[in-house]
């Protein structure tokens, strides 16, 4: 299967973009004549559903065998339709894959067949070079057999907005789920009362007014002494409760309530199966509805008593940067549980599903094309890869189901 440098499928979607944004474009017809499907060359195949390769009187049949072992090619050859002892021919094959990586492979004779001296890993997408002498004669034939690959120029690439990076080491965090909401920290209301009953003679600040720790709140008359006091904020906050007006007497009641809001706590429900996991200390992330970025913070209590569903509640500080938090309002969050270092990580949003396999898509140049991976631990970011791909190799993170539409819609097979 080879690959035109110009898909439709990336024009026609670039063509909407365009539309959208009012951008001059050419009509959706001229754009599918520019792009003709690839052609698809007849394989033969021979007995051992391998390929057969022919050359005059010569030919042989190249199969990849995987029944009990690993991949692996087995050539049987034939002459003048009759077959060929093994041990009269040499033959190497060469694998150039996606890079220029190439395999070398060389055959010994077994049977009535040359058996490859090395696995075939995956994927099987390469270019095959395959050699041959016989009698005094040599033989070339090459041909491609990609699978899982296409081509996109960079210009397109970027106007779909494919993101790449770098695999290498990573850190990952395990987590466990939690939800609850947030309240005031004690401490954080405060029930302004007069020390000695009088009248108010003066209310200085109203409902709602930030004040400051040391801001005058009242002036008194004292009812025993006739001399006036003021009450001062003891902290910092907003006046949220106004319970006295100026001309009233404070008769020993809450005359206002300051509340200061720069700090509340998420106070998270874990259960049983969690509770051995879970330490003070431990980092938590909160994501709170209406806020498209998640806050940091960590556990700093652990309440000693469960609730009646047999929750305990662990605390988290939560700073009100923003000043748009509110009391009781319900939060999710991940509380970490484990943290390590691995030495081959890919970005779980861009694995895809290929065959059997769950895959990234390589890019080397203008070219992408599937590695099949081995997969270890995970967490909500990073997946530990075991097998499969190289560190160091460019790989698509985002917008990857793009190629593998692609890679559907152009109907390569897993061919040999």
């Amino acid at each position: 299967m080879k690959y035109n440098n110009t898909l439709l499928s990336f024009s026609l979607v670039i063509a909407l973009q365009l539309s959208l944004i009012g951008g001059a474009i050419a009509p959706l017809s001229a754009l599918a004549e520019s792009a003709p499907a690839a052609a698809q060359d007849e394989v033969e195949k021979g007995p051992h559903r391998g390929r057969m390769l022919r050359d005059g009187n010569f030919a042989l049949e190249l199969a990849i065998f995987e029944t009990g072992v690993p991949p692996e090619f087995r050539v049987w050859l034939t002459h003048d339709g009759k077959t060929v002892d093994p041990k009269t021919v040499e033959l190497n094959v060469k694998l150039t894959r996606l890079g220029n990586v190439v395999d070398d492979i060389n055959f010994n004779a077994q049977s009535d067949f040359l058996r490859g001296d090395m696995e075939i890993y995956e994927p099987h997408s390469f270019m095959v070079t395959v050699t041959a002498k016989h009698q005094g004669k040599s033989y070339r034939w090459q041909y491609d057999n990609f699978e899982g690959r296409t081509s996109i120029e960079q210009a397109v690439a970027d106007a779909m907005d494919i993101q790449t990076e770098i695999a290498g080491p990573a850190t990952l965090h395990q987590t466990i789920p939690a939800y609850g909401s947030l309240s005031l920290p004690a401490g954080a209301e405060r029930n302004i009362a007069a020390r000695f009953d009088g009248e108010i003679s003066r209310l200085h600040v109203a409902l709602g007014d930030k004040v400051s720790k040391g801001q005058t709140l009242f002036t008194i008359e004292s009812n025993e002494s006739l001399k006036s006091y003021q009450i001062k904020a003891p902290i910092d906050g907003i006046v949220t409760a106004q319970l006295a007006n100026r001309g009233e007497q404070t008769s020993g009641r809450t005359l206002l309530t300051l509340t200061d809001p720069t700090q509340y706590l998420a106070k998270l429900a874990v259960y049983p199966s969690d509770f051995a996991k879970v330490k003070p200390g431990a980092p938590v992330t909160i994501q709170l509805e209406g806020h498209s970025e998640p806050f940091s913070g960590k556990i700093e209590f652990i309440e000693p008593k469960v609730r009646d569903d047999q929750a305990r509640i662990v605390w988290v500080n939560v700073a009100n940067e923003s000043g748009d938090l509110t009391e009781g309002s319900f939060v999710s969050a991940q509380i970490e549980i484990a943290s390590f270092d691995v030495p081959l990580a890919v970005k779980r949003v861009g694995l895809q599903g290929f065959r059997d396999f769950t895959v990234v898509f390589a890019k080397v140049g203008e070219q992408y094309e599937v590695r099949m991976l081995e997969l270890g631990r995970e967490d909500s970011e990073w997946v530990e890869v075991l097998g499969g791909l190289q560190p160091g190799t460019e790989y698509v993170t985002e917008n990857s189901f793009i190629l593998k539409a692609d890679v559907e819609k152009s109907g390569a097979s897993h061919d040999h």
